[in-house]
């Protein structure tokens, strides 16, 4: 049921848990609801956002102006063959059931992003990633609506423009259009990824590698570093992995040898956030209510009734003294608005 709210909390729309509200907020649960609202009321002058399940963004304030809120839900197989099926999944499909759900049939390709939070339709905004995969290896296409035609557009795996925890939509399509579906493509006879973390070392635990297995694992070791945000709020990840110059990590680490690095390819090499920010010495500090998790630096909370700009005020802090022991700029995973 489409429902326009006035003055609206929006703490339980977000894993962080700040408080703030917002000047309007729509709801909607159907295609025809958003289309009908789009076409009675222009946008070209209002501030607006396109809000999921919060679990990558960081109020500072109060937003003035209207939030959209896709609560479509549904998941069905639209197309079956020997090898695979495409999976039509609602926006506002839990991200972590999904994933359950896929593991449960014997469909794999996601169970490596078991225990994410958030929803479907944000998957390819920020093309979630943990161990190995990325969810852009799975997605085929979405379904969106443009705010500007009002008109549901289909937009295929290229057209997203995906790369390391990006897309078209966090760039030049940000806040265009309002994902209302996306289709994964999911194999019967799944080759598993197990080369990342733990994951291969907790598997010897167990008598057989499957897909629930490897959730399990997945899901322990991230419960193990991680805080649930149910109990403190947190939205993951604060950072990205920063991507430098091989060039300039190989000088990085005559300095600083016990850097974990990855090479991405001849040119590229991947460092580890946490580990820059942990030697920064940031690792279970606080500032006020605002603080970084004490078993994973990557990860700032809200250690009780924290504002979202001391969040911010602490991120921004944090990344000033990687620049000045490593010369390493960290770039926010996490939206601030």
């Amino acid at each position: 049921m489409a429902i326009l709210h006035e003055n609206y909390a929006l703490k339980p729309y977000n894993t962080f848990g700040i408080e703030a509200k917002a000047n309007y907020f729509f709801q909607f649960d159907t295609v025809s609801e958003i289309q009908s609202f789009l076409d009675d009321n222009t946008l070209d002058n209002v501030d607006y956002l396109i809000l999921g399940g919060g679990s990558n963004i960081l109020f500072t304030d109060d937003y003035e102006g209207l939030i959209l809120h896709p609560n479509i839900k549904g998941m069905e197989i639209i197309e079956e063959n020997e090898d695979t099926v495409l999976v039509k999944a609602g926006a506002n499909e839990n991200w972590d059931e999904f994933v359950e759900w896929a593991v449960t049939k014997g469909y794999g390709g996601i169970e490596n992003l078991s225990n994410i939070p958030g929803v479907v339709g944000a998957t390819p905004v920020q093309n979630i990633g943990a161990y190995g995969v990325e969810a852009c290896q799975t997605i085929e296409k979405l379904d969106a609506i443009s705010i500007e035609s009002k008109r549901q557009v289909e937009f295929q795996n290229f057209h997203c423009d995906f790369e390391y925890r990006n897309s078209v939509f966090k760039n030049e399509y940000k806040n265009l259009f309002i994902i209302t579906h996306v289709y994964f493509r999911l194999n019967k006879n799944p080759e598993f990824n197990l080369e990342y973390g733990a994951i291969q070392n907790e598997l010897k635990n167990y008598s057989d590698v499957n897909l629930k297995n490897i959730r399990e694992v997945i899901i322990k070791i991230r419960e193990s570093k991680l805080p649930d945000p149910e109990v403190i709020g947190n939205a993951g990840s604060f950072f990205k992995n920063p991507i430098v110059e091989t060039r300039f990590a190989e000088k990085l680490l005559k300095k600083f040898p016990d850097c974990p690095n990855y090479e991405l390819d001849n040119t590229n090499t991947k460092l580890a956030a946490g580990w820059l920010i942990e030697q920064c010495d940031w690792k279970g500090k606080h500032v006020g209510q605002a603080g970084v998790h004490k078993d994973q630096a990557l990860v700032l909370v809200n250690l009780g009734n924290a504002k979202g700009f001391e969040v911010l005020k602490l991120a921004n802090d944090i990344r000033k003294s990687v620049i000045l022991k490593f010369g390493v700029k960290l770039e926010m995973e996490v939206n601030a608005i």
